[in-house]
């Protein structure tokens, strides 16, 4: 058996059923003849985001592969490796590599050097007979510890080297808990905590700890906000809940994280971005995460659990339960979170049901979540104003059902994602929300939803502008136009052969919703590309 066939071989044993690519690389076909699908992209930046999705929606019990030709194709790739390492995604690189005498040459990319600094593990088959020693390694990577992408680069002239008779069997996946007297000395802040709040990260998704995070919650009667990461991991229809956080916020998230007295951080890593919540100084913060090169990296920390989410939320409990008799009675912080909550909304009420024309930004989103059934939704952001306007807003109701993201924020990151997780949960309306910016990194990618039949829902706010770009470039935008941009997306995706529709009109925001999603429904993937005027507004607290 020869390198690409037993790379394809081991990705079979290992559950993985699609291989996102872009020719020339030897494990592309491959993998069809060993009946893994493959999905050509038009551009390798997106093929990753699809297999990023794909990891995320199965929670890594299927993992997402990328193949992609040597040089300029994993050159094009790095973006999107970098971006599934920040956002600690395992993703199966593959990129074909230049052949063993070149590898080290100058002016030669050379993935495994230059993806090093994005991945969990990058190595070379050099020798193919080690093929499954490197392969098993990669795989160990992606299932256990902190998740990121393990790179694994097939020089050209191993193609048709032989790998002789091998043994695979997939690798383990393992958990780990935290110190017990760790546990317990936790939990007592925990409970001795006046004013506590609980901050989910998606270490929550990734171990299923959806119904130990709420047990906990209730117990403590403690308000529940999340990261854009962890978006989803807690119903926020729940009286508890605040929210999640981001560069916009809800004010009961900043509300509540400003009077706590501890903060507690399950499964998210408290990273410092421009695109997250910040904590407030002088709280006591309880971190709990699974990695340890978290801790103290931005806040300082008083108790630290390390080990897994659901662990790790299950051995809270159980030594909370030792001291609170019954769950505390959790009216009047519900009350709280109520008013602040209604407050909040009285002043964006305006925005969200605006009739003016061009459409308000805001009111489309909100229109878009009262029309569609948020509990059979995934959908997810872009980068700049359509995070903003959404995520603030939009209240998932059922786990995975929000694809955040924003420790970096590379435009035109949601069409991919939204493809990934159509493919992986094909039951689910897709959604991802991007503006005029976002469609011209990766717009050409809607061409590979139609003939990739996958379905999704592409909502494009067009306000002809970089708008939030214009209050930093006023000379720039007055002499040259430096951040005006134009096209006819609707048009743009019919000639695709998808459906597409401009809206103008805010009558008409809700009927084209439902003619989207129809179109979804009858198989054809959909583009609404609705009028907007240039919003800058947003609730940053």
């Amino acid at each position: 058996m020869k390198v690409p066939a037993a790379i394809a071989e081991i990705m079979k044993r290992e559950g993985v059923d699609i291989l996102f690519g872009y020719p020339r690389n030897a494990v592309l076909e491959a993998a069809a003849g060993a009946d893994i699908r493959t999905v050509i992209v038009r551009q390798e930046r997106t093929g990753l985001h699809m297999a990023d999705a794909y990891s995320r929606m199965t929670r890594g019990r299927k993992i997402g592969a990328f193949a992609m030709q040597h040089g300029p194709g994993a050159e094009n790739a790095y973006g999107a490796v970098a971006q599934a390492y920040s956002e600690s995604i395992p993703v199966l690189v593959l990129p074909a590599g230049y052949a063993r005498r070149l590898a080290h040459v100058p002016d030669n990319w050379n993935s495994t050097i230059q993806m090093a600094g994005v991945s969990k593990t990058a190595e070379p088959i050099n020798l193919p007979a080690e093929t499954p020693n490197i392969m098993r390694r990669a795989f160990t990577a992606l299932r256990n510890g902190r998740l990121r992408p393990a790179v694994v680069e097939i020089p050209y002239d191993v193609n048709d080297e032989e790998v002789g008779d091998f043994q695979y069997e997939p690798v383990m996946t393992t958990r780990f808990g935290p110190d017990p007297e760790a546990v317990r000395v936790a939990a007592r802040a925990l409970v001795e905590a006046r004013r506590p709040v609980i901050y989910a990260g998606q270490g929550v998704h990734w171990s299923d700890a959806y119904a130990e995070l709420k047990a906990l919650a209730e117990l403590l009667a403690a308000p529940v906000c999340t990261s854009l990461e962890g978006k989803s991991t807690f119903d926020e229809t729940h009286p508890l809940a605040l929210g999640s956080g981001g560069a916009a916020i809800p004010k009961t998230v900043r509300h509540f994280l400003n009077q706590a007295d501890l903060i507690f951080g399950i499964g998210c890593s408290f990273s410092y971005t421009g695109f997250g919540v910040a904590m407030p100084p002088g709280k006591t913060i309880l971190h709990a995460t699974l990695d340890p090169a978290d801790l103290n990296k931005n806040y300082p920390t008083r108790h630290a659990l390390v080990g897994d989410a659901k662990l790790t939320l299950a051995a809270l409990l159980a030594a909370c339960r030792e001291l609170i008799s019954s769950p505390r009675d959790p009216s009047a912080v519900a009350a709280e979170i109520k008013t602040v909550e209604a407050q909040w909304l009285q002043e964006w009420m305006p925005l969200l049901t605006a009739n003016d024309a061009p459409l308000n930004p805001y009111r489309v989103l909100w229109d878009l979540q009262h029309t569609v059934d948020r509990d059979n939704v995934i959908i997810t952001h872009d980068a700049g104003s359509p995070r903003d306007q959404l995520t603030p807003y939009w209240k998932s109701t059922t786990p995975l059902s929000y694809i955040g993201w924003g420790k970096t924020t590379q435009l035109g990151y949601g069409l991919g994602l939204a493809m990934g997780a159509k493919l992986a949960c094909p039951d689910k309306l897709c959604i991802n929300v991007w503006g005029d910016a976002a469609i011209g990194f990766t717009g050409m990618d809607f061409e590979t939803a139609v003939r990739e039949r996958i379905p999704i829902l592409s909502i494009l706010l067009n306000n002809s502008a970089m708008a939030i770009e214009v209050p930093g470039m006023p000379v720039a935008t007055r002499k040259y136009r430096s951040t005006d941009i134009s096209g006819n997306y609707a048009d743009f995706a019919r000639a695709l052969g998808g459906y597409g529709e401009r809206i103008t009109r805010p009558e008409d925001i809700v009927p084209a919703i439902r003619r989207g999603v129809e179109q979804t429904q009858n198989g054809a993937p959909a583009l609404l590309e609705f009028i907007t005027c240039q919003e800058t507004r947003a609730s940053r607290l």
